[in-house]
């Protein structure tokens, strides 16, 4: 089982920056698809990026230009650099992996970011 923990969350100014972090205790990393999450209150989960195991990233359209998704296989960790942040990414972050052809997946237990002047 892949054990996910994100890290990097806090409380930000509009306009600032964050980066979070996901790390895998497990095997096989290289063979997962993550993705980042976040969920506000009262508000339905959203899919925010994604890389595949060949690097591929895409993103929500409300963060497209201003966050950016990134692997290192070496290390296990996938991360979100979060620029231009606004007061509507307040949420709690989840990291989540897919793992290839199985399709099996795993979640962190969330960062929150709150973004606030």
């Amino acid at each position: 089982q892949v054990q996910l923990v994100e890290s990097g969350g806090g409380l930000v100014q509009p306009g600032g920056s964050l980066r979070l972090s996901c790390v895998a205790s497990g095997s096989s990393f290289s063979l997962y698809a993550v993705r980042w999450h976040r969920q506000a209150p009262g508000k339905q989960r959203d899919l925010v990026a994604t890389i595949t195991s060949g690097g591929s990233t895409t993103y929500a359209d409300s963060v497209k230009g201003r966050f950016t998704i990134s692997r290192d296989n070496a290390k296990n960790t996938a991360s979100l650099q979060m620029n231009s942040l606004k007061p509507e990414d307040t949420a709690v972050y989840y990291c989540n992996t897919v793992r290839l052809l199985t399709r099996a997946e795993s979640w962190g237990q969330g960062t929150q970011v709150t973004v606030s002047s």
